[in-house]
């Protein structure tokens, strides 16, 4: 994988769903956990294949979709968000909808609606501010 498309991969995640004006110089975004909204730093750092916290990328997903942390300080083993990337794909057919937790996603797969691959090239140091 380029490292253009890691660093995509990165902005896709934790900047898409940020809550500030474009105009705005900021270095936060949100992240989808356990059914809530969580703030980030984005100051993220590439650490290819080396992430321990689960983060899905979901890759088509419906409006309003977030990237989903599956950790987060006080909860699990969190190791200051260094994301283990796996993409999350709706497949052909599925109307998508919005995942707010890993959970769902795990649900989502079992049914089929979903893919889950791991992306090791996108993973990354980006830290939850819950």
């Amino acid at each position: 994988m380029s490292k253009a498309f890691a660093v995509s991969m990165i902005v896709g995640v934790v900047v898409i769903g940020a809550s500030v004006p474009a105009s705005a110089s900021t270095g936060k975004g949100n992240l989808f956990h356990d059914g809530a909204v969580v703030g980030t730093v984005v100051v993220p750092v590439g650490i290819p294949g080396q992430g321990t916290d689960p983060l899905y990328s979901v890759t088509n997903g419906a409006a309003g979709q977030l990237g989903i942390a599956g950790v987060a300080p006080g909860d699990g083993p969190y190791h200051g968000g260094a994301w283990q990337v796996f993409s999350v794909t709706f497949g052909a057919g599925v109307t998508p909808y919005v995942l707010t937790s890993d959970e769902a996603v795990m649900a989502a797969q079992q049914t089929g609606d979903v893919t889950v691959t791991r992306t090791a090239a996108a993973d990354f140091r980006c830290p939850v501010t819950a």
